[in-house]
């Protein structure tokens, strides 16, 4: 069973948490726990897995900043900083609608 702690500051506390228990810090956040293996090998939880659209055979990715890391989806991720990596582009080429975008696309494509 999960155990659900209705707040939002839940502070040092998780690092006495079962392995089995899921936390509940907010509507759409939630901390989980997962046993390091002697290879470095973690599993990583269902939850998680729906939450990030991963399964079997699919790629994930490690973001540190700081002291603080992160697991994406490596496609999502990839996507987004594309994304953001191209955002303004299409003004800084001077083009100001969607069709125009999207004509210059196919012209490139063909």
């Amino acid at each position: 069973m999960s155990k659900i702690i209705d707040t939002m500051q839940v502070g040092f506390s998780l690092l006495f948490l079962r392995a089995e228990e899921v936390v509940k810090v907010s509507n759409t956040a939630f901390v989980d726990n997962a046993k390091v293996m002697a290879k470095g090998q973690v599993t990583i939880p269902k939850d998680v897995r729906d939450i990030l659209g991963v399964s079997s055979g699919d790629r994930v990715s490690f973001v540190v900043e700081g002291n603080d890391v992160r697991l994406v989806n490596s496609a999502v991720h990839a996507m987004q900083i594309l994304q953001n990596d191209m955002a303004g582009e299409a003004e800084r080429a001077g083009l100001k609608t969607d069709d125009e975008v999207m004509g210059l696309v196919k012209t490139l494509r063909g």
